[in-house]
């Protein structure tokens, strides 16, 4: 193992990497300033891929981003770019008529996909949360706590979990329930308890992780399955066993929860049949350990190292994982996105959304290490 002088020097690298190769990417060829949003993408080259939408995802993505380089002496900008895009976000996506926040708009800012997700309103918490914590400006908690209302109002399903996906005007498409929308919606509610007390939302949050429990863990390992529980043809994937682990890990509210207990049991398992003998996570697993898809992501690999950093013994593995996000995915230009299962390159375009899964793994590398 190395020492940890050696250690943190690999960090500082891969940290000085985001800093002076990913993030500038945004300030200057990511950017619409027309628009006020960060393109979708850009291609190997940093030119923006031709505009398709955008989504109100990624703007909330990025607002995280740029929140969390607030009074950083590298990023003296970043308090104003943080602000606009908390206004692209009401301006673009805030639906004036129904309430709640489109999918997406077309190139020119008309609404696009005027569907309303819970994954979309899931980053509107998650980076108002984290915005507001730095800011404390009061129209930015208005617009967190409508986005909170609305979970209980809309997306409710009457079983304890929400709806994945509503129409703009609130009716049901029959989408039912989905995995990773609703840890999106933990990641969201843990940041706003960091941001305030409000036992409103850690009741949410407990009842969601109970509701998780008892309709998605798959019994045998643990796992967190996609769909719920009896669904046919469902499965697992490693990088959201990894992801679920360390929010849980992470919050003294559901650390002792059943559901954390489901988590830390999987760990385990989503280590043996979801990493490789080179350290890659794949993508899709049958809960019998059977590949379903052996492609390789970045975010995935981003989250199994944030994960390490609180994994009870964990810590040994990850000088080696950062070796394998630092050697694989990331390049000098910028990163690689993903990668087939014979390990080609399988994107070379750069979405807008991958740094805020870099800039999480890094903030937990950096706690780790202080």
């Amino acid at each position: 193992m190395p020492s940890l002088s050696a250690l943190r020097e690999q960090f500082v690298a891969v940290q000085q990497h985001f800093h002076e190769v990913i993030v500038p990417l945004w300030q200057g060829p990511g950017w619409n300033a027309e628009l006020a949003l960060p393109y979708e993408a850009l291609d190997a080259s940093h030119q923006p891929l031709p505009p398709q939408r955008y989504r109100a995802m990624a703007c909330a993505r990025q607002l995280y981003l740029f929140t969390s380089l607030i009074d950083q002496p590298a990023f003296p900008a970043a308090r104003e770019r943080a602000a606009a895009l908390f206004h692209s976000l009401q301006r673009h996506f805030h639906d004036a008529e129904h309430g709640g926040w489109f999918y997406s708009i077309d190139p020119h800012g008309a609404p696009l996909d005027t569907s309303k997700d819970l994954y979309t309103h899931a980053f509107v918490i998650f980076a108002c949360a984290h915005y507001w914590a730095r800011v404390r400006e009061a129209q930015v908690e208005a617009v967190l706590d409508e986005a909170l209302a609305l979970l209980h109002s809309r997306f409710a399903d009457g079983q304890g979990l929400y709806e994945a996906s509503l129409a703009r005007d609130w009716s049901a498409l029959g989408s039912g329930t989905l995995q990773n929308p609703l840890m999106h919606l933990a990641e969201a509610l843990l940041a706003v308890l960091a941001a305030r007390e409000d036992a409103a939302v850690q009741r949410t949050l407990l009842a969601l992780a109970d509701a998780m429990q008892a309709r998605f863990i798959e019994p045998e390992h643990g796992l967190m399955l996609e769909k719920p529980r009896g669904t046919a043809d469902n499965w697992f994937e490693p990088g959201h066993q990894f992801e679920w682990f360390f929010l849980l890990q992470s919050s003294p509210v559901l650390r002792d929860s059943p559901l954390h207990a489901s988590l830390a049991r999987a760990f385990g398992y989503a280590e043996q049949v979801g990493v490789t003998a080179d350290g890659a996570v794949l993508s899709m697993l049958a809960a019998d350990g059977s590949v379903r898809d052996g492609s390789q992501r970045i975010w995935a690999q981003a989250e199994y190292i944030r994960a390490l950093t609180l994994r009870p013994h964990g810590a040994a593995h990850v000088p080696r994982q950062l070796q394998v996000l630092q050697q694989r995915f990331l390049r000098g230009s910028g990163w690689y996105e993903s990668f087939d299962a014979a390990g080609t390159p399988s994107r070379l375009d750069m979405p807008s959304t991958t740094p805020y899964h870099l800039a999480t793994c890094y903030s937990a590398l950096a706690e780790h290490f202080a």
